[in-house]
């Protein structure tokens, strides 16, 4: 066993997929299947099942696959610290990101480091708040940006941006004309909902508490697991939702949707850089999290100097 074979099972898992790991690691299918055959006769167990077409881990495989993250990441953060000692910043650079920061501010970001660090490679790994936070505090990640706080003692988190959630309606829709309408109303129309560990679903929690009414007082007709899908299913009239402003910039400049005022209810959040209070973080990421915090004041206008 040795680290590029976990590396390969990784991409294998992570993929679902021995042919799309050899395209992403630059090896045939055989060879991919011959390291894995090597890892099974070390550990003296299957660890991958083909099923439906696809790679799924065995029990033996996740519980593999958690170590393998875990030395994986680790050989990345000794490689980065060593070229910081000779004067280099280089090496791969992986940041977490909860849907919103994820998909629609860390790209940005990450592109404008790589333009300044250009030996720096990066990837950013996207999930729900709760799956981001619990890599963090698992050591899979020394950074990550979510949408709330965690009551986790471990974690460290600073307000990094602040967002505004807005209730969000097709452009024809009745409310759109009106611009505001009271929490009555809101409770009456269907209602889109986020999963459970979102970010954007906690911070509706949070202030629809702080008016005295719950989620569940909502008329919830739907559960997606992602803002994509919400918007989606705004424009094909499934119902409304509360979402992040950034997430539905495009589709306001454009006229497809609209946002409506609540009278009473303030949606205001931020997101939170996130990291573990007790790991030292190495230079690759002290780095980018000082050039994030000094790149983020720019926010939307990340081409101004």
């Amino acid at each position: 066993m040795d680290l590029w074979q976990l590396n390969i099972f990784c991409k294998v898992i992570e993929s679902e997929s021995f042919s799309k790991a050899g395209n992403i690691v630059h090896l045939s299918q055989p060879t991919i299947s011959s390291h894995i055959k090597d890892l099974e006769a070390h550990f003296e167990c299957r660890l991958i099942d083909r099923l439906a077409k696809k790679a799924i881990p065995t029990k033996a495989g996740e519980l593999l696959y958690e170590y393998a993250r875990k030395l994986i990441a680790l050989k990345e953060e000794a490689e980065a610290a060593m070229a910081a000692f000779h004067g280099n910043l280089k090496g791969r650079l992986v940041i977490g990101g909860s849907t919103i920061p994820g998909v629609y501010i860390l790209p940005r970001m990450v592109g404008l480091f790589v333009e300044t660090y250009p030996d720096v490679t990066t990837a950013i790994r996207i999930g729900d708040t709760e799956e981001i936070v619990a890599d963090v505090a698992a050591g899979l990640l020394e950074v990550g940006v979510v949408g709330a706080r965690t009551g986790l003692k471990q974690i460290h988190q600073e307000p990094l941006l602040a967002d505004e959630l807005c209730l969000i309606v097709p452009v024809d829709h009745p409310w759109a004309k009106r611009g505001e309408i009271t929490l009555s109303m809101l409770k009456t129309a269907p209602f889109i909902i986020r999963e459970a560990g979102s970010g954007t679903l906690k911070s509706i929690e949070k202030h629809l508490s702080q008016v005295s009414m719950s989620v569940a007082q909502l008329n919830i007709v739907a559960e997606m697991g992602s803002t994509a899908a919400v918007i989606q299913g705004i424009k094909g009239r499934i119902g409304i939702s509360i979402l992040s402003r950034i997430a539905v910039a495009e589709e306001l400049a454009g006229g497809i949707l609209a946002v409506v005022a609540v009278r009473g209810l303030s949606l205001k959040r931020h997101f939170y850089l996130t990291s573990h209070r007790r790991k030292t973080l190495s230079p690759l990421s002290l780095a980018f999290i000082e050039f994030l915090k000094g790149r983020i004041t720019l926010w939307p206008d990340l081409s101004v100097d």
